[in-house]
């Protein structure tokens, strides 16, 4: 049994991925529940900050490790995407709810055309726990659907971002990947 409280041997890391792609609609406000949605703690405060590039750059490079393997062309760190990819965790970590359905957004698509940028293609990976960079990037390689985002040969920018929550334990992080028009 997993311990979603206590944070022990068996703690918990919930993942999630979503991929738009052809994003030429237009957006449209949230409707409904995302069904793969998460309830990870309750509502309350969180500990937000705007992602260090040093940290966005140690990302992109461990993302772009996986992405040469396969031959793909490296991503590059963009303080663009790591902005909307912190706001989002944000979001998340105030809500106590892993999904990629923002509070007035429906998904990273919206949430880039609305900060300016233009994706042609965009994909989200997100996950909540008492985890470190390094430990989510490596599990997003290694499940499918997330290593899928990293692997999507069209992305050509990469952002992450991560805030607290009112715990001070569980970690939101979302990471973007997209390429402009």
């Amino acid at each position: 049994m997993t311990d979603r409280t206590g944070y022990g041997p068996g703690s918990l890391l919930i993942l999630g991925a979503a991929l738009l792609a052809g994003c030429a609609a237009t957006p449209q406000a949230p409707t409904g529940t995302d069904p793969h949605a998460v309830q990870v703690g309750p509502p309350g405060a969180a500990q937000c900050a705007a992602t260090a590039p040093d940290q966005n750059a140690m990302a992109a490079q461990v993302t772009n490790r996986a992405r040469a393997r396969a031959g793909l062309t490296p991503l590059r760190a963009d303080p663009h995407l790591a902005q909307v990819a912190a706001r989002h965790a944000c979001d998340m970590a105030q809500r106590g709810r892993m999904t990629h359905l923002g509070s007035t957004t429906t998904g990273p698509a919206m949430r880039l055309k609305q900060s300016g940028y233009q994706p042609t293609i965009s994909a989200e990976n997100i996950a909540a726990g008492p985890f470190s960079l390094p430990r989510v990037l490596s599990e997003w390689t290694a499940s499918a659907a997330h290593h899928d985002n990293i692997m999507l040969p069209q992305v050509r920018d990469f952002g992450v971002g991560q805030a607290t929550s009112q715990d001070g334990r569980t970690t939101y992080w979302a990471a973007v990947y997209a390429a402009p028009r």
